[in-house]
């Protein structure tokens, strides 16, 4: 009975059987170091580990110590002889076995070795027994030595397995803290960003009121002398003294003011009537780059230069090897092509643009009489409408005689006069109808901007009289 009991006592709770190489949990229970491993590993990803058998949580892998004075018990229980091995005999002789042949296999008696068995490898069953006992404790110390290394590999796994999360909790507070200092220096950034945006508001808007308030004032001056001009009228009846007495030239010279003044308003109003969004670009992007540290451009990818379309150039223009640059140099003799442009030296990109914000800049320097812009491909190639100043598709920058005009369907605005201008730069935002245009000069200066709803591709044109001009290259921005 207290054997029964014992055995009872070294009974593994998962398998059931004689504990093998005992270990406990934290909560004090016991089980085969093989057994709790296997079903620890069958709660792995649930969010923790638990005993098997009182159901205690553990948040990560539980430690395992060895039970060393239950392992002896049950290594003892395990080994302690049999008394019935010793009254057993031969089933045929009823001898006792004394023998073992190997040859067979199989526990003999003296007689078996005698008759059927006398041929065979046979030894004392005490010596046969020592020799399994023997190659059996030399496999169990090599699985001995490969369990012992692969509780090391264990043990090492989760020694690795902690410091990767301790390390891990130490990046992640430090990456929470800087991306908090960045989320504060970004929003200072955008409050400064959007205070600029007002001023800059607000200094247009103040410009816009005074050219009214002139305006005001001489609406008021013109109705003055459209009074006088009917009083005149009025006294003056005799064809004779209206022609002798009435002086015009004070009327026309106020028409001639009226005119100045009209181009010198519109003139302020083109060099500082708009929202510089590229400036504004450039001090964000420069923000951006200062507080992250990296030299942060704000576009999806760096888009092919722009190359020149060999079949669109007309016979007086020579296209460079490179499709960068555009000469002046009559009778290239091009071949024909449909969209060859016949009646005037132009040239369109091969690449065009159907979406997104992009920029292009061209070297003028070495040409005096050009015209710069972007247009559809639908523009027609022969006749007066074909030229990119003179229809509903096209819109440029335009220099002659020293003189710099924007032109779209044949309306010229006049821009500066007094500035040499060896760059220009284009800047485009399909989706919001812009086309910008931009001498490259310290600092850089807006010219001018057109404003449409864009319905085709756009294609970069260039037109020239004299020299040649290079295209620089292009960006997609976001």
């Amino acid at each position: 009975m207290a054997s029964a009991d014992l055995r009872q006592e070294l009974i593994c709770p998962v398998c059931w059987e004689i504990y093998i190489d005992p270990v406990n949990l934290k909560c004090g229970h016991s089980f085969c170091q093989d057994c709790i491993i296997r079903q620890l590993l069958t709660q792995k990803g649930s969010g923790g580990y638990s005993c098997p058998q009182c159901q205690e949580a553990f948040q990560e892998w539980p430690a395992l110590h060895r039970n060393i004075a239950l392992r002896n018990v049950a290594e003892h229980f395990l080994t302690k002889p049999s008394t019935s091995l010793k009254s057993r005999r031969c089933s045929v002789h009823k001898l006792e076995l004394k023998h073992y042949c190997s040859t067979d296999a199989a526990c003999i008696c003296d007689q078996c070795s005698e008759e059927e068995h006398q041929d065979h490898q046979v030894e004392p069953l005490e010596d046969a027994s020592e020799k399994k006992k023997k190659e059996l404790r030399d496999v169990r110390q090599k699985l001995s030595t490969r369990r012992e290394a692969a509780e090391g590999r264990v043990q090492s796994l989760q020694e690795r397995r902690k410091k990767v999360q301790e390390k891990n909790d130490g990046e992640a507070e430090r990456v929470t803290a800087l991306f908090r200092d960045l989320k504060r220096q970004l929003e200072d950034l955008e409050k400064r960003i959007l205070n600029e945006l007002s001023k800059e508001a607000e200094r247009i808007s103040g410009l816009i009121s005074d050219l009214v308030d002139q305006l005001v004032i001489r609406q008021g001056e013109l109705s003055r002398k459209m009074r006088d001009i009917e009083h005149e009228l009025c006294r003056m009846t005799d064809p004779l003294t209206v022609l002798q007495e009435l002086d015009t030239s004070e009327f026309c010279d106020a028409e001639e003011e009226v005119n100045e003044d009209q181009e010198r308003l519109d003139g302020q109003l083109r060099d500082g009537g708009d929202l510089d969004v590229a400036g504004i670009s450039r001090t964000l992007r420069t923000g951006v780059s200062h507080i992250t540290g990296a030299n942060v451009c704000f576009y999806i990818q760096e888009a092919a230069d722009l190359l020149l379309e060999e079949n669109t150039a007309h016979n007086d223009l020579h296209i460079s090897e490179d499709r960068k640059t555009a000469s002046y140099a009559p009778n290239q003799q091009h071949p024909e092509a449909p969209e060859r442009f016949h009646w005037f030296t132009q040239v369109l990109s091969s690449q065009s643009f159907s979406c997104g914000r992009h920029y292009w800049e061209v070297d003028v320097e070495r040409s005096e009489y050009w015209s710069i812009g972007m247009c559809y491909p639908s523009i027609d190639r022969e006749g007066y409408q074909s030229q990119i100043e003179c229809n509903k598709k096209s819109w440029c920058l335009r220099r002659s005689y020293d003189r710099y005009s924007v032109i779209h369907d044949g309306e010229w605005v006049w821009v500066h006069d007094n500035i040499s201008i060896e760059r220009v730069r284009i800047y485009l935002d399909y989706e919001a109808g812009t086309l910008s245009f931009y001498a490259l000069c310290d600092p850089i200066r807006l010219l001018h901007t057109f404003s449409a709803t864009f319905t085709e591709p756009l294609h970069a044109a260039l037109r020239l009289w004299n020299g040649c001009v290079k295209i620089s290259g292009g960006r997609q921005e976001v």
